[in-house]
Parts: C-alpha cells; sequence; structure tokens
C-alpha cells in the first residue's frame, strides 16, 4: 500500500510480506493508520477527520496479486476494471470535504464495490472491525470445508436433489397456476362451443336468411311490380285492346318475314325479333309465376327474425368477421383448443409424486448433511477451545450450533416447516463461553475486543486452508496477554501465516519476533510538524525495535540478548 496525507503519515508505503507481516512502532506513532488505510481500500467510512491538517485529500493506493479466476477478480471485471500482471490495482481519496473516490482496475467505481470486493480479500479481527467468520454464511462455509468429504459427499447429493426439486417446484408452479387460467378458458370455451351448438348453424345460412327477410318485408310491393311488368309484356285480361310488349314485338317480326327473302339482311334481323319474343313470352311466364308464388305469409318473416336474432347474438360473440362463416370457424379451433387444454392434468400428476418422493430424500439428504456437520463442529469445537487454553484464555469454550432452520413457507418435516436451502437446512453459529457457569454465547457477544481477536485467530488456526480468504488482519490480537501466551499468539500466527498472507498491529516482541517481516512505523518532528513513515526492518535494525520494545529503549544489552534470542526461537519453531 502507498499511504499519503492520512493522519500522521504524510507518505509511505507499506511492503507486506507474502506470509506474516508484523506491525510495530511506539503508541501514538501511527500503526492504526496502517489498519485505517487497509480499511479504506476495503470500503470502510470515510472520515475528513483522517485527512492530514494542510493537505486537500488522503489517499491510499493498493496492489493486491491475484488469480484472475478469483472470486473478487471477476466481480472486479465485472465492473469494468482490469488485472496490471496479475495484480488489482485499487485508490481510495477522501477530500478534506468529506467526498470519497474509488479506482478499482484504472476505473472509477462505487464505494460501495470495495465492501464487496473485501469479502472475498481480507478477515479483519480488531476491537472495532470484524468480519469474516463473525457471518454465519461463512461460518458454515469454513466448517463443511473443515469436515472434508464427510460433508462434501452427501452436501453433492442434497446440492442434485434440491436443484431437481427446485426444478419440479417450477414447473408445476407454473403448470398449477396456468392449470388454473387454462380451466376459465376451458369453461369459457365449453360455454361458447354449448351455444353454438345450440344454435346449430349453417354455412352461409345468416345471408339466405337476409335475402329471404328483405324478400318477406316487402312481398305485396314486389307482387304489384310483378304484376305489372307482367301486364306490360303480355297484356291485361281485364283491358282486351290494351297494347302490350309481345303485341308490339309480333307486329315486326310479321313485317320483316314478308320480305326477308329480298334480302338475307332483313332476314337474319327477322330471326332475332323472333328470339326476343320468344324471351318476352318465357319473362311473362316467370312474372306470372312469381307472383302467385310469392308468399307474404307474416309468420314466416317472424321465424326468419327469430332465426336471424339467434345468428346475431353467436356473431357478436364468436364471429370475429360477423358472419357465421367465421362462428363456425372458432367453434372448430374452440374445440382443438379445448382438447389442448385437458392434457395437463396428467403431468400435473407426474410432477406431484416426483415433487413429494425428492422431499422425503431431500430430507433424508439434509439430515444426514446435519449428523456430518454436528460431528465436524464437535472436533472443531475441542480443537479451538484446546487453542485458547494456550492464548491466555483457560477456561473458555467454544461451541457451534448446528441446526435446521424452520420457515413457515417451508417444507413440513415431522411437523417442523423446516427450509431447505442450496448447502442444506443448518444454521451454523460459533458460540463462546468465556468462563465456567456463562451461557454461550454468539462470539461477537461473548468476548470482548482482545478476546474476540484472540478466539477468532484459534478459529483461523484451526479452520487454516479452509477459510478460503487469503488475508488475514488482526489488530489487538495480543490485548491483555504477556509471556508465554504471548510466544503462543506469536507461533499461531506464524502458522497460519503458512496457508495465508497474516497482517497484524502488535506491541508484543514475543509477537513480532516470529513475523517474516516487521514494519515500524516511526514518528518524526521537524519543527512544528510531525509525521510518520514505515520503515522495513532487517538484521541489526529489527533487533534494536525488538529490544525497544522488551526494555523500552533499543540499547539495553540485556534486551538486545534476549531480541536476538526470540529471533532465534521463532526461527527454530518454523
Amino acid at each position: 500500500m502507498r499511504i499519503r496525507s492520512l493522519g500522521v503519515i504524510d507518505d509511505a508505503v507499506v511492503e507486506l510480506s507474502p506470509g506474516f507481516t508484523a506491525v510495530t512502532g511506539e503508541t501514538g506513532a501511527g500503526k492504526t493508520m496502517v489498519v485505517t488505510s487497509l480499511g479504506l481500500l476495503l470500503g470502510g467510512r470515510a472520515d475528513p477527520a483522517l485527512v492530514r491538517i494542510g493537505a486537500k485529500a488522503a489517499v491510499v493506493e493498493g496492489r493486491i496479486v491475484m488469480r484472475p479466476d478469483a472470486p473478487a477478480a471477476v466481480r472486479a471485471e465485472e465492473a469494468g476494471a482490469e488485472l496490471d500482471d496479475g495484480a488489482l490495482l485499487i485508490s481510495r481519496t477522501v477530500s478534506a470535504e468529506g467526498r470519497s473516490r474509488a479506482h478499482v482496475g484504472g476505473r472509477s467505481v462505487p464505494v460501495g464495490l470495495l465492501a464487496e470486493l473485501a469479502d472475498d480479500l481480507v478477515a479483519v479481527h480488531g476491537q472495532t472491525d470484524q468480519q469474516g467468520l463473525l457471518r454465519p454464511a461463512r461460518q458454515r462455509q469454513a466448517l463443511d470445508r473443515y469436515a472434508g468429504d464427510a460433508v462434501a459427499v452427501p452436501l453433492e447429493k442434497y446440492g442434485s436433489a434440491y436443484r431437481r426439486l427446485r426444478a419440479v417446484a417450477v414447473e408445476l408452479e407454473e403448470i398449477t397456476t396456468r392449470a388454473r387460467e387454462r380451466a376459465q378458458e376451458a369453461d369459457l370455451l365449453r360455454f361458447g362451443l354449448d351455444e353454438i351448438a345450440a344454435v346449430e348453424p349453417v354455412a352461409g345460412e345468416d345471408a339466405e336468411l337476409a335475402a329471404e327477410a328483405e324478400r318477406l318485408g316487402h312481398a305485396e310491393s314486389l307482387a304489384s311490380a310483378a304484376q305489372l311488368a307482367h301486364a306490360a309484356l303480355a297484356g291485361n285480361p281485364e283491358d282486351p285492346e290494351a297494347i302490350d310488349a309481345n303485341m308490339l314485338v309480333a307486329g315486326a317480326h310479321r313485317a320483316l318475314e314478308s320480305v326477308r327473302s329480298h334480302d338475307p339482311a332483313l332476314g337474319a334481323l327477322a330471326e332475332r325479333i323472333g328470339e326476343l319474343g320468344i324471351l318476352l313470352s318465357d319473362v311473362a311466364g316467370e312474372l306470372a309465376g312469381y307472383a302467385d308464388d310469392l308468399d307474404a305469409d307474416p309468420l314466416r318473416l317472424a321465424a326468419v327474425e327469430e332465426r336471424r336474432a339467434a345468428l346475431t347474438q353467436l356473431t357478436r360473440k364468436y364471429g370475429t368477421e360477423g358472419t357465421v362463416d367465421a362462428v363456425l370457424e372458432w367453434a372448430e379451433q374452440g374445440a382443438a383448443r379445448l382438447l389442448e387444454l385437458d392434457g395437463d392434468d396428467e403431468r400435473i400428476t407426474e410432477l406431484t409424486a416426483e415433487r413429494d418422493g425428492l422431499r422425503g430424500e431431500l430430507s433424508l439428504l439434509a439430515q444426514a448433511l446435519t449428523d456430518a456437520r454436528v460431528e465436524a463442529a464437535t472436533r472443531f469445537a475441542s480443537a479451538v477451545t484446546a487453542e485458547l487454553a494456550s492464548l491466555a484464555m483457560p477456561h473458555a469454550r467454544v461451541t457451534i450450533d448446528v441446526r435446521q432452520a424452520e420457515d413457515p413457507d417451508g417444507v413440513d418435516v415431522d411437523g417442523r416447516p423446516v427450509a431447505y436451502g442450496p448447502s442444506g437446512a443448518d444454521e451454523v453459529e460459533l458460540l463462546l463461553a468465556p468462563h465456567p457457569g456463562a451461557q454461550p454465547r454468539p462470539i461477537a457477544k461473548g468476548a470482548s475486543g482482545g478476546e474476540l481477536s484472540r478466539v477468532m485467530l484459534a478459529v483461523e488456526v484451526v479452520f487454516a486452508g479452509s477459510d478460503p480468504v487469503p488475508t488475514y488482519l488482526f489488530d489487538e490480537v495480543d490485548a491483555g496477554v504477556g509471556g508465554k501466551a504471548a510466544v503462543e499468539v506469536g507461533r499461531r500466527l506464524a502458522k497460519l501465516a503458512k496457508s495465508a498472507q497474516v497482517v497484524v498491529v502488535t506491541h508484543l516482541p514475543q509477537v513480532a519476533a516470529f513475523a517474516d517481516r516487521q514494519l515500524l512505523v516511526e514518528k518524526t518532528n521537524d519543527g512544528s510538524v510531525t509525521r510518520s513513515g514505515v520503515t522495513v526492518l532487517e538484521g541489526e535494525d529489527r533487533i534494536r525495535e525488538l529490544s525497544r520494545m522488551l526494555a523500552g529503549h533499543e540499547d539495553s544489552v540485556s534486551a538486545r540478548a534476549h531480541a536476538e534470542e526470540l529471533l532465534a526461537a521463532a526461527r527454530a519453531d518454523a
């Protein structure tokens, strides 16, 4: 990390070791600013009071090496960031006015993204900031990794059954929901088809009935017109001397017949006039028959109108084109659709049976998971309790509460509505009883700040290699301990550092001696300006700092001897 204008730190570069890094320095030198800087990179609250007096803004930049497929790298790339030669560059700026900006992989991002990345990057254990294994979900994941195949095997079987159950439940819910809608649709179709069947319409019937109704409604005027036309063509029996069309045509035909032998042209015209006379006679006969056959029965007209009304009711409901043919087409399509709608019942029966079977199977698998986790939790609790005994907490006892979660909307198992999730039905919670007679409570509530850091150290040591977080930060892990207990704290931090990166802010030389790298936060005073810097200690410089931590000043001969002894013992222990 590079830290600029943050608290007492003017400009400093913090080089963290891949293993165990100890941050030391006198009280007030600015060790806390190292923790604060890391907190800002992890999306912590931006306090403008942290900005160095006289500076416009405080800036913290970090370079985090990670695999391209690491969860944090994937999430950062989703936000548009890019890895730089296998490292993710993160920066956080806090202005003196309180404004905050964040950049990840060269892209400006919301500060909230830093907090998301932090979940997969660093577990912080300190007096005021606890993350990582304090979250129940992370506790369950870590316990499962600690248990190994004992949980992994049934968890894989459970996961397969759970996913199938979810798929069946979704399909069944979809079909059931659709079935209700389809049942309503089917009822409407049956009603419509029954209504059409009761009327029994015939194709083209509406047009025929309309023509008949028009004819019956004007029967008298039609008959009168036919009779007048007949009289004009064939004569009026009541007026024998009246001239009609047939008489005139017959006269014209006779006139031409007498001279047709003299000119073929007139002969042809005579034939055509003869044909005209025949046509007039046929038309006159049809007019006479039409007038005689015309039905002016009002009862028939009423029947036609009643039938038309029934057909009109159907065409309004089911005939998109307002015709009987459209009604018949709707009926044909509706009958086919009704057959289709009646096909889901068998599928619902099949899915319901499969769902019930999967629920029973899932219940057995979930119980097997619970049993495996309880067994692993017992081993884990014993291991952590033993660790605490060496960390100046000899009477503390850690347990893990593994219980199946209940949900009013869950699946009923032996009268209990169990909430099945992707990883089983278990809720896992770490509990601490700090002294005999105390009731076990969640670790965040059952220990003081210093005790909590030691509890989390013990937990992390036992979980070493199981928790996927690559970096651990411990602040105040050595609060309230000294002597042999302090050595044990250092030894366990070094043990944890074999499988992860560990950063510890400490005032105990017994802890610092076990570090792979020791950083000194040192305050200088240039007149009226006070600033701190961060230095990597090696060789003689590290012995001098350990001497200062042991005796209060670095020139003590006995303190130097003790410091050398501590370093030698730590290296031998490694």
